[in-house]
């Protein structure tokens, strides 16, 4: 825990404590954002936190997020873990990890080259190139919508997930996906329907990559083109005090590029992380407003407790506190704008080394997070290393 003392638990309702003496509330949702070969990285983020003795009651994901939410909501506590980890290894298995001379350029070039692979054969477990161009296929079919065929990932889901578990077992799952002909974005929820793997794959369909997936006669895309993180939809569907751990594969803030590769990197870290913080700063300011006002109501007068515009606006600000732990993958020096279809097996155990890293660091600063919940406050919090 972290080195100041945890204050003592008042009236609000903490479910239990876990490992580090971090309070829970009533619900704890994990968040997964899209981003490839950087889901690595939640990997790691899932692993400490199942080694804290942090239980998530709902998980949520986008694109290669909602994979492995997949893979977490269906199957049981104990295999978890060893089941991302024979996804993860076997997306990686292709590309081993050779020793690199030579510091950070050295270390970019074996990047590039390792994405340029992924581009040429595919990733084994998740899409294969197809044999005959887009260009030549037939209109309207599906080989004429994507460079690549994604049945490998179809596959990988059956074998790695118990479907009846997921939609059925104690964990919720959502996963996010863009209808292709109106371009409306939804959200696939095992509180509202049966999910299997159409659904994944619906959620990490990236154009012109991937093809869409059909669903009950509609097609649909990642739901990254729309929005990259399924934070709203949690906190939109609270119904008890929660804490999240919001996973962020790209970083709204990097320093300038300084080569062209750099200029790819960041118009995609802006492209997809702009909207997560966007989302993140406005549903806190909007909770914290309404918590002040919940405040001021308590002070009025008790004859005025039923006036009918007291009672509508305490009815339209009643809402459960919230707190959020923002855990961003930032992207070292050696990573270009191929970081995401980057799938070597160096470059996965780096990610989920920085994912387990960014846990401890959260945990060592967790005081300050232990304090919010105990007093029933709403906040965000970005308590790693920058």
């Amino acid at each position: 825990m972290a080195d100041a003392t945890p204050p003592k638990p008042s009236a609000r309702r903490v479910k239990k404590l876990a490992a580090p003496g971090l309070p829970l509330p009533d619900q704890v949702a994990l968040v997964l954002q899209g981003g490839g070969a950087l889901g690595a990285y939640q990997l790691g983020i899932y692993e400490a936190l199942d080694e804290a003795g942090i239980e998530i009651d709902w998980i949520a994901g986008i694109s290669i997020g909602a994979a492995n939410a997949a893979i977490i909501a269906g199957n049981p506590p104990g295999k978890r873990v060893e089941r991302l980890h024979a996804f993860w290894n076997k997306m990686t298995g292709a590309l081993p990890a050779f020793p690199i001379w030579g510091g950070d350029w050295a270390r970019e070039v074996v990047h590039e080259l390792s994405a340029a692979t992924v581009a040429t054969f595919g990733v084994p477990g998740l899409f294969r190139p197809r044999l005959l161009s887009p260009f030549f296929a037939p209109d309207s079919s599906c080989e004429a919508l994507s460079f690549y065929d994604s049945a490998p990932l179809r596959e990988s889901l059956d074998a790695l997930v118990d479907w009846d578990l997921l939609n059925s077992g104690p964990m919720r799952l959502s996963v996010g996906a863009v209808e292709l002909e109106s371009g409306n974005f939804r959200y696939f929820d095992t509180r509202k329907e049966r999910i299997d793997a159409r659904h994944i794959m619906a959620s990490g369909a990236l154009p012109p990559g991937l093809p869409p997936v059909e669903i009950d006669g509609q097609l649909w895309w990642d739901g990254g083109i729309v929005s990259n993180t399924p934070l709203a939809h949690v906190v939109e569907h609270q119904d008890a005090d929660m804490l999240i751990f919001q996973v962020d594969l790209f970083s709204s803030s990097a320093e300038r590029p300084k080569t062209i590769t750099d200029v790819m990197a960041r118009a995609k870290e802006i492209q997809y992380s702009s909207r997560t913080r966007q989302i993140s700063d406005q549903l806190v300011k909007t909770r914290q407003e309404h918590q002040l006002v919940s405040k001021l109501l308590d002070r009025l007068p008790p004859e005025m407790a039923s006036d009918p515009d007291v009672v509508a606006l305490r009815h339209a600000t009643r809402e459960h506190a919230v707190n959020v732990v923002q855990l961003i993958y930032r992207a070292n020096a050696w990573e270009g704008g191929s970081r995401d279809y980057e799938f070597s097996a160096r470059t996965m155990h780096d990610h989920i080394a920085a994912g387990r890293a960014a846990i401890a660091a959260t945990m060592d600063k967790s005081a300050l997070l232990a304090r919010n919940i105990y007093d029933g406050e709403t906040a965000a919090f970005d308590l790693t290393v920058r």
